[in-house]
Formats: C-alpha cells, sequence, structure tokens
C-alpha cells in the first residue's frame, strides 16, 4: 500500500463538470464572474487547482477568453473520441482538443457508461486517446446501488481503473474520479469514511499496475453531491485530493466556495 504522507505533494484538483448546460455566450460570462471571484478572495491556483468542463460548442470561447485575460482556470473536455479522425459523425478528436489547449478530458463518466453503453473497452481506448495527444485523462469509475449490494464497495470500481489502465504506462499523467453512481444528483454524498475506502483501493491498484511513483502523485477524486458543506470532510481524508462536482458547479458562489474550501473548511 502506498504511503499517505504523500498527499502534501498532490494539489488538489477541483473539477466543475457543466454536463449539458450553458451555451458559449454563458459560458464566458460565467467564466469571467468565476475568476474575478477567486481573483477578489485571493485564491492561487497553487493551493487548489480550479478546473471546469464546459460542452463542446464552448470550449473554443473558454480557451479565448482564458488565454486573453491570462486566468487561474484549468479547462477540459467531457468526453473524447477513441478515433484521431475519420467517418465518425457527432465524435471529437482529441487532437482537436488538443488544438483547443484542453489540459483534461473526462473519461467513462457514469452518464457515459449507462447512457452510451460505454465499455471498459472503450473506456480504456478513449484514455489511450487522451494520453497520446497530451491531454490529462480524468478516469471516471464507479458502483451503482445494485453493485454495491452485490460485490461491495470497492469491487466494480477497483475492476474499472484496472481496465481503464490497459494502455497506460508510467510515463503518463492521469487523474482517477471515484463517483458512486447511487450518490450522483440524488442530494445524498457518500460518507468520507466510504470514499476513502474505495481512493485508498484505487491508489493500490495503481501502486500495482504502474508503481508507487505513479501512484504517490496521483490525484485521486471524489464526485456526487459534492457541496460547500461536505467538501472539508472529503478533503480531509488521505487518498481524497480533489473533487468532481456536478450539479454545483454551475452555481458560481457555491463553486468558488468549493474550490476555496482550505479558507472555511477546516
Amino acid at each position: 500500500m502506498v504511503e499517505t504522507t504523500y498527499k502534501h505533494n498532490r494539489t488538489p484538483l477541483i473539477a466543475g463538470n457543466w454536463k449539458m448546460n450553458l451555451d458559449h455566450l454563458q459560458a464566458i460570462a460565467f467564466v469571467q464572474k468565476l475568476a474575478w471571484s477567486l481573483k477578489d478572495a485571493g485564491h492561487s491556483s497553487s493551493d487548489v487547482e480550479a478546473a471546469i468542463f464546459p460542452p463542446f460548442t464552448d470550449l473554443r470561447s473558454v480557451q479565448t477568453l482564458v488565454a486573453a485575460d491570462k486566468l487561474q482556470l484549468a479547462y477540459g473536455a467531457q468526453d473524447v473520441s477513441q478515433h484521431d479522425s475519420g467517418a465518425f459523425t457527432g465524435e471529437v478528436s482529441g487532437a482537436f482538443l488538443a488544438q483547443l489547449d484542453c489540459t483534461y478530458v473526462i473519461i467513462g463518466h457514469s452518464e457515459r457508461r449507462t447512457l452510451h453503453a460505454e465499455s471498459d473497452e472503450v473506456v480504456a481506448a478513449k484514455t489511450a486517446s487522451a494520453i497520446k495527444h497530451g491531454i490529462v485523462p480524468i478516469i471516471c469509475v464507479g458502483e451503482t446501488a445494485e453493485d454495491l449490494d452485490k460485490h461491495g464497495p470497492s469491487a466494480v470500481p477497483v475492476a474499472q481503473l484496472k481496465a481503464a489502465l490497459a494502455g497506460v504506462t508510467s510515463a503518463s499523467d492521469i487523474v482517477v474520479a471515484y463517483e458512486p453512481v447511487w450518490a450522483i444528483g440524488s442530494g445524498q454524498a457518500a460518507t468520507p469514511e466510504q470514499a476513502e475506502a474505495v481512493c485508498a483501493a484505487l491508489r493500490a491498484v495503481l501502486d500495482e499496475t504502474l508503481g508507487s511513483d505513479v501512484a504517490s502523485k496521483t490525484r485521486i477524486l471524489y464526485g456526487g453531491s459534492v457541496k460547500s458543506t461536505n467538501i472539508g470532510g472529503f478533503m480531509k481524508q488521505p487518498n481524497v485530493d480533489g473533487a468532481l462536482v456536478g450539479g454545483a458547479s454551475l452555481d458560481l458562489a457555491e463553486f468558488a466556495s468549493i474550490i476555496r474550501f482550505q479558507k472555511h473548511a477546516f
């Protein structure tokens, strides 16, 4: 098992997944207000990295704004194709995302797995594609309530991560996000202890698969009904390095408060 004392070497990451919300004009207004809010509060990205994940149609506008105003915000896409180019109507290549300077891309989100029937093999292929194009994949894993009852708290996420790492090497930069499907959008988050147990098991997978150096530096996020009132409890856990935030990331004040958890949660 990897020593959790390395946590101080991992900059917390708070990632806001907008899902299918906000057009490009709304995105511009939101990003400006979020950046101003964080700047006015004296926030530094070296303390906590903040990232947003808008719809594809917003990314060029976000790129232009972040670059022009030198904003301390990272951004990425909500999905990527496993293919580089070709006759794949509706898909978006990692090469295109790289040209938009995306730092991250979410891969294998529970909604992609359930609504679009993405298999572990597809998630692995998309992970490899992101890495190929220099984009950091945020690999999502998690279990349903049925999985939890049938297999226990970490069996499904562990198996999903092992499958996703098929094309990953120790030189790859990745992020892992544990999102219990039973908690997403329910208003009922996992307990910090539940999140820690699964995140510790996921770090053990990284250790076994990619080595202790990768395991000690890789950030593992929790996602599922994250709020400003519960983020502190998660961040106290030794193997939780941030959060993948859904609905709360669309509320400017709430999301800014989650990002600034160090100022009010401890």
